[in-house]
């Protein structure tokens, strides 16, 4: 892969840098997207199990899917390009990840400043007092957690029609505003508001940088496209760094 000129630039001189991730990073480790040809939602009506009238009308059916995704991701591990941006973040004095994935390989492959947009799948709380717990219990006899103040507990995820986190959304929003380089990593660019941050960033004044493994709707107003795997293509940048920074 070439860096160009003006990305090599950036590279060697940016102190702020803000990254979006979606879907695509987290599929190169194994973790079904929503959409594509095998995405979850293809086999499931959102609307059955995503959804605040889904749960209190099913709590038990919601539950047992959201164990059995926990469980699936438990067992996925973070891919060359999350530990391509855990990397990255050493290299410059202001590092933020936004991202859309709700399976927290971010933090589990060292990034520390990540705001999550659609909330955590390994996180749960309750819907009354809204109390945060991270371990909750499903048994054969209380298939659907209660917390002290007798509430059901959810997982912590946005869901359809939900919005979203108000504090992660304000932040994602003045990261993007105030960073020199963006880079918008494995995302559809069609999931609002996430889709307008990189163009945020660019009418800001940052140079913005796409990596995907196909063209986007707005790959043709950024400053540039890099196509591939993100697990090929951030390691190479992060060489890149390397070798401009010292």
């Amino acid at each position: 892969m070439r860096i160009s000129e003006a990305l090599r630039e950036k590279l060697t001189t940016a102190k702020r840098v803000a990254v979006l991730t979606g879907a695509g990073i987290s599929a190169e480790s194994g973790v079904p997207t929503f959409r594509g040809e095998h995405g979850l939602w293809k086999k499931f009506r959102p609307e059955e199990l995503a959804t605040v009238d889904a749960f209190m009308r099913n709590p038990e059916l919601v539950w047992e899917w959201y164990s059995y995704r926990r469980e699936l991701m438990s067992k996925i591990e973070p891919n060359p390009g999350h530990y391509a941006l855990a990397e990255m973040q050493e290299s410059f004095p202001e590092f933020s990840l936004i991202t859309q994935n709700i399976d927290g390989l971010h933090q589990r492959a060292g990034t520390q400043n990540v705001i999550e947009l659609h909330g955590n799948i390994q996180r749960n709380r309750c819907i009354e007092c809204n109390r945060y717990y991270q371990e909750v219990e499903i048994t054969e006899t209380e298939k659907v957690p209660t917390c002290e103040c007798g509430g059901y507990i959810r997982p912590d995820v946005v869901w359809f029609g939900e919005m979203l986190p108000p504090k992660a959304l304000e932040s994602a929003f003045q990261v993007s505003r105030s960073c020199e380089l963006f880079f918008s990593i494995g995302t559809s660019a069609v999931v609002q508001p996430a889709a307008s941050l990189p163009l945020v960033a660019k009418e800001s004044g940052a140079y913005v940088v796409e990596v995907n493994i196909e063209r986007t709707e707005i790959t043709s107003i950024l400053d540039e496209a890099l196509l591939g795997k993100s697990g090929e293509v951030l390691p190479e940048i992060v060489t890149a760094i390397k070798t401009l920074r010292g």
